[in-house]
Order: structure tokens, then C-alpha cells, then sequence
């Protein structure tokens, strides 16, 4: 290999064991959120409050595409992921009221 190559290739190691560390707090990040959204769902349902909140999704959707901005993320591949993650916490609150 080329000197550049060795370089490039050293470059994307690095970059792939930063994105693998990145993905591991996310992971985390995510497993430490349910644990919250099931608490949630479980005070719902035993307060008969409704699985979902649409006021606070919006508040939610706004405040991450805020945050999507700032963080240089497209805001609406960020509202997506907020949706996806906002649609199985509401599954999981309705399996709590059944």
C-alpha cells in the first residue's frame, strides 16, 4: 500500500471505532429512555390517563427539530426517528392498559 493509502486507511478505522462508540450510547441512550417511557405507561394505565399525549408529541417534535438544527442533523430525518421511537412508546403504553 501507498503511504496515502496507509493513511486513508488509518482515518477509517478511526472513524468507524468512533461511529461504533456512537452507536453503543445510542443503544444505551435509547435502553435508559424506555425504561422512563415504561414508568410512564405504567402510571397511565393505572391513572386511566390515555396512551398518548399529541400536545406533548408536538412540544417533543419541535423541541428535537430545534435540536436537530443545532446539531447540523437533518430535521427531518430527526422528526422520523422521533416519530418511529413516539409511535412504539405509544404501543407499549396501550400493552400497559390492557
Amino acid at each position: 500500500m501507498t503511504d496515502a493509502t496507509t493513511r486513508a486507511a488509518e482515518i477509517l478505522r478511526a472513524h468507524r471505532e468512533s461511529i461504533d462508540r456512537l452507536d453503543a450510547i445510542l443503544v444505551y441512550t435509547l435502553g435508559e429512555r424506555f425504561k422512563h417511557t415504561q414508568a410512564v405507561g405504567r402510571l397511565k394505565a393505572e391513572h386511566d390517563l390515555p396512551p398518548s399525549d399529541p400536545a406533548r408529541e408536538e412540544q417533543q417534535i419541535a423541541r428535537l427539530t430545534d435540536l436537530a438544527v443545532q446539531a447540523d442533523l437533518d430535521p427531518e430525518f430527526a422528526k422520523k426517528f422521533l416519530n418511529f421511537i413516539i409511535q412504539e412508546v405509544i404501543q407499549h403504553h396501550k400493552q400497559h392498559q390492557s
